[in-house]
């Protein structure tokens, strides 16, 4: 009979988590995201563009700072601020651009601030905080053994500098970014080389970038990347030698956490527009609303949604204590934004479903957006690393 560890079902006591500064931020987000970005976002998709220009525009607004030190233009450290901008962002309804905001300040922002040096921070960070240079992040996959998969570049040292050569055919914000935070081997002869992290200058020699057009995330500017014999300075090796596989995996559990928020928010949004549509939508008669059958879909897509919130806020709570220096139980934070990456998903693409499913033929159709939240969901399962890794994170966390 298989025995479980109770310590592994253990939860920390509930910590607070929005005070009032928080709810204020979030209607000060909430404007901003309504007035400069969802009244163009129908148009933004036909184009499958948007203005580069919204960086500063965003950063201008402060709304990059959220969870960095004020030295670099930041307004925090607030880890939860944070995550209020992401909810209010989500809300726009263009997932390829909340990635590509998402990419820039929650990503590469993210590891300049926690492994960058100072000079590193103040010519990159800085910058980007405050919108006036664009960041993008290569992809890679960590297992829970702490392999890392996925190392498309090779890096080799020469004199003062790093040799990168090879092809990524996944970079997120990698058609327009100024720089990217990319990982490479140092050896791929051997069956585990050393990982290490670059910030490359985009304009260097020998890169080349090709965007990827993607049934979803039409506005999202993710980049195949080509390196040929190009030239880094070790002055622009980030983290310090042998931390880059924790830098990588520490990243991954917060990007796990940053899309389950989204995740939720595009839930929740595909309910309200299934609702809506259906109080007006006539059926022998009468409103598809006032059907029994699908108060029952909405009554149990409600209750899914309002689960996947309180599980993504848990592990949101745990991350800020850790952050915070508070005792949290080992594995507890790994387990719980593995589970919370995971719910969302599935309840997210759900709800996008019945949210086509309710609109009937209309459902399909581009001037109405359940289409096009039906093709965005689907797109974010694979981020924060395949739906069997999170499973396998969750299985070792109970002794499996």
């Amino acid at each position: 009979m298989l025995k479980l560890d109770p310590e592994a079902f253990a939860t920390e006591p509930a910590l607070p988590l929005f005070r009032e500064e928080h709810d204020a931020y979030r209607e000060a987000a909430r404007d901003f995201v309504a007035g400069v970005i969802t009244g163009n976002v129908e148009a933004w998709e036909v184009d499958r563009e948007y203005p580069r220009e919204l960086f500063r525009t965003v950063g201008a607004a402060g709304h990059f700072g959220a969870q960095f030190d004020p030295r670099w233009g930041g307004a925090g450290p607030d880890l939860v601020a944070s995550a209020v901008f992401t909810e209010e962002l989500a809300r726009c309804g263009s997932a390829g651009l909340v990635a590509d905001l998402r990419a820039h300040a929650g990503f590469a922002c993210r590891y300049l601030d926690r492994y960058g040096t100072d000079e590193q921070k103040q010519r990159y960070l800085a910058p980007s905080i405050a919108g006036e240079l664009v960041g993008g992040v290569g992809v890679v996959e960590v297992d829970d053994a702490g392999t890392v998969d996925g190392l498309a570049l090779r890096a080799v040292r020469d004199g003062d500098d790093w040799v990168l050569d090879g092809a990524d055919a996944l970079v997120l914000n990698g058609s327009w970014a100024d720089y990217l935070i990319v990982p490479a081997a140092s050896d791929t002869s051997t069956p585990d080389p050393e990982v290490l992290l670059f910030i490359l200058d985009t304009t260097a020699s020998g890169v080349e970038r090709h965007r990827d057009l993607r049934g979803g995330w039409r506005t999202a500017h993710t980049a195949a990347l080509s390196c040929t014999a190009v030239r880094v300075s070790d002055e622009n090796r980030l983290g310090r030698p042998g931390d880059e596989v924790a830098a990588i995996t520490e990243q991954l559990v917060w990007e796990r956490l940053v899309l389950a928020l989204g995740a939720v928010v595009a839930a929740e949004v595909s309910l309200e527009q299934a609702i809506a549509y259906t109080r007006e939508r006539q059926a022998f008669g009468r409103p598809v609303a006032s059907f029994q059958v699908w108060q029952h879909r909405f009554a149990d897509l409600g209750t899914e949604v309002e689960l996947a919130r309180s599980l993504t806020y848990h592990a949101l709570r745990l991350y800020v204590a850790e952050e915070e220096g508070e005792d949290v139980l080992p594995g507890e934070l790994d387990r719980a934004t593995a589970m919370a990456k995971l719910y969302t998903d599935r309840v997210a693409q759900r709800t996008a479903d019945e949210c086509v499913q309710a609109h009937g033929g209309a459902g399909y159709l581009t001037e109405y957006p359940a289409q096009r939240y039906w093709r965005d969901t689907r797109l974010g399962v694979p981020g924060g690393g395949s739906d069997d890794t999170l499973r396998e994170i969750v299985a070792r966390s109970y002794g499996l």
